[in-house]
């Protein structure tokens, strides 16, 4: 299990920017504290588990970008491409902080496709673990990143 909560916070972490104050090693910990600390709570299976550490590390990443005042040192919002080269681009923390506000705006809309985004983008699932996690076919998660990809690029690109 500590294994993929490395490879989940590492997933997080390319795409933030070098020299990040927050570490792959302490984003881990603080999620799996997070995640213990969760009073009633049923932990259907792993990927159940794993899915809800990506949200987690999600909120830990978006709350610190918060935290140093990301948004007042970049003026307004950067403009953001959402697909896989994003993952190793070191996007600034204003970018993840866009990002956020998207998917959550997506959420309001199709909570699925939000979860879709979170668990591939921010938890580095594959389509198939990705596909489990939700309960759903491989198909239908191609279909929702497919479309999901295309609702945050315009919702970035405003």
């Amino acid at each position: 299990m500590q294994r993929e909560l490395r490879q989940i916070a590492e997933s997080c972490m390319a795409g933030e920017r070098k020299g990040h104050t927050l570490q792959v090693t302490a984003l881990m910990n603080e999620a799996y504290l997070r995640l213990v600390d969760i009073n009633g709570i049923h932990w259907e299976n792993r990927a159940h588990f794993l899915a809800m550490a990506a949200r987690v590390m999600r909120r830990i990443l978006v709350d610190h970008a918060r935290t140093r005042g990301s948004l007042k040192r970049g003026g307004s919002a950067a403009r953001v491409t959402l697909d896989e080269a994003l993952l190793v681009t070191g996007e600034p923390s204003p970018a993840l902080v866009a990002l956020d506000a998207a998917l959550d705006a997506l959420a309001s809309i199709d909570e699925r496709k939000s979860r879709v985004v979170e668990l591939r983008y921010f938890g580095g699932l594959s389509v198939e673990e990705t596909a489990s996690a939700l309960s759903v076919s491989r198909d239908t998660v191609l279909r929702d990143w497919r479309l999901a990809k295309i609702w945050l690029k315009r919702e970035l690109e405003g």
